[in-house]
């Protein structure tokens, strides 16, 4: 059954960590009307207290099934048909992420200035990145919050040979260890949704539909005119003046594909008529790959356990290397970030996994759409360590030496005992190509460079190329993944852009 029409100036697709800040910002000039569409449930207000325990308990990376897409890996690559985790929630992953708020390296943003992306070299972004830090109260983990894990981890890192930093956040400082900035306000993990959203709900010009996906953009003589989408109550069409897509580096793509913005043959395949022959639209897929060693003990246990018992919150993660491979420049290309988890209560146990993670990979994968239907699931193909040089694997074969050694210092080694046979048989580069996860930062789908790039899809202002009045605005426009987690350089491309449309 189709609904009758609604009418927005503003139609924002995806209210996750980018949507809901886009959503949010231009509500609040109050002169327009902006919709919302989120494929998962909105809890509204904070104060109204709807919202689930685990996606405010910012103690834990919340509940993945509960508030998930369901995607799985296609790739060769890596464990098989691994679980490709994304939030399906207002706010997006940054309601159920581990509230890591890191900038990166300079390097990074500039290298996309470089790439012919004007405006977008650091010290343009440094206020974008003061304005998200603001919006998300981003802070640092205070002494008594150090768990003794992350507080033994520290001094491992250190007697390895990695300087305590300064601060993380510091983009000319490019190796380090220390804890990391989070954003968690008196326990709560504090979300766009709640940043962004909360603020401008009550003055008229926002609606959001939760639990609504969006099928396709229907455009005429290159202009977007309407969307349809798909609620509880069946289908609509939304007429539009603007749209702006914020769906993800899986959702994005996946939206401009149904309508017609893609690689040509691909779209003939699936009988979609192409509007905008596009190439890149789902290539240049990329992510940091992982590789987790594990490690438990009876002395993890009865430390942690002393912790909470005297009143303090046992946050899992905390602690982050920023360390150089052997082959590296002056520049870091690796994480190492320790974080331990607990058992259920009839089971209750201490574990511990050391992730190490490669920042610069070279790998590129793809997405593709399985069939045009809006509910398919999309075919995504993260060819983790696939590079022809095999550069990636290298890097994360020095990372894991570096982290074997770090979990053989003390009193890191008293705690956390012999890595577990699960992760010490991973040895060599096979054993790694195997292995190989993600750090839950895909990234480049619809990746943002000058029209002369036959990769790029969208412009320096995120304006789909050949189309008036479509616009991407997530992760899935960074044409080079930085060296951070996502959830902080994403929130500052939402805001770049909005402050350019605005």
């Amino acid at each position: 059954m189709t609904q009758k029409n609604r009418i927005a100036d503003t139609t924002v697709i995806g209210g996750g960590t980018a949507g809901a800040a886009v959503a949010g910002r231009l509500a609040a000039q109050a002169n327009q009307s902006v919709l919302l569409v989120e494929a998962g449930h909105d809890y509204g207000l904070v104060s109204a207290g709807q919202w689930p325990t685990d996606l405010l308990d910012a103690r834990v990376v919340a509940d993945h099934e509960r508030h998930d897409w369901g995607y799985t890996s296609a790739a060769r690559t890596g464990q098989l048909n691994h679980p490709l985790q994304r939030a399906k929630v207002i706010g997006g992953c940054s309601a159920h992420n581990g509230c890591i708020c890191l900038r990166g390296s300079r390097a990074d943003y500039d290298g996309w200035e470089a790439a012919g992306n004007h405006g977008w070299a650091t010290d343009e972004l440094l206020p974008f990145f003061h304005k998200a830090e603001i919006a998300l109260c981003v802070r640092t983990f205070a002494p008594t919050e150090i768990t003794p894990f992350h507080a033994a981890c520290l001094e491992a890192m250190i007697q390895a040979g990695l300087p305590l930093g300064t601060d993380l956040n510091d983009l000319d400082e490019d190796v380090g260890v220390g804890t990391s900035p989070v954003n968690i306000v008196d326990g709560i993990r504090w979300n766009t949704a709640m940043a962004y959203l909360d603020p401008v709900r009550d003055r008229g010009c926002l609606t959001v539909l939760g639990d609504t996906i969006v099928d396709k953009i229907n455009l005429t003589q290159g202009r977007g005119t309407s969307v349809d989408i798909i609620g509880p109550s069946g289908g609509a069409t939304v007429d539009t003046n603007r749209i702006i897509v914020c769906a993800g580096a899986y959702g994005s793509p996946a939206v401009l594909l149904r309508s017609g913005i893609g690689p040509a043959y691909d779209l003939r395949c699936l009988g979609i008529a192409t509007v905008f022959d596009l190439p890149g639209v789902g290539h240049n897929l990329h992510d940091h790959p992982v590789v987790n060693l594990r490690y438990s003990s009876a002395e993890l246990f009865s430390a942690m356990e002393a912790f909470v018992l005297k009143g303090h919150v046992p946050f899992t993660e905390q602690s982050i290397a920023k360390a150089r491979s052997t082959d590296g420049t002056e520049l870091y290309d690796l994480h190492i970030y320790p974080f331990t988890s607990v058992g259920p209560t009839d089971d209750r146990r201490w574990a511990c996994t050391i992730p190490v993670a490669n920042m610069t990979p070279l790998s590129r994968g793809s997405l593709s759409l399985s069939s045009s239907e809006p509910t398919a699931p999309p075919i995504i193909d993260t060819a983790y360590l696939t590079d022809a040089d095999d550069e990636d694997i290298s890097v994360l074969m020095n990372g894991m030496e570096l982290a074997r050694e770090i979990a053989q210092n003390q009193p890191l080694a008293g705690l956390i005992g012999d890595e577990l046979p699960s992760s010490a048989q991973c040895v060599n580069s096979e054993d790694v190509r195997r292995s190989g996860l993600h750090y839950y930062h895909p990234v480049g789908t619809c990746k943002m460079g000058p029209s002369s790039d036959p990769q790029a899809v969208v412009d320096e202002l995120g304006k789909v190329h050949g189309a008036a009045n479509i616009y991407v605005a997530d992760a899935s426009v960074i044409p080079t993944i930085p060296r951070a987690n996502t959830n902080l350089p994403t929130l500052v491309i939402a805001e770049r852009i909005v402050e350019c449309l605005r």
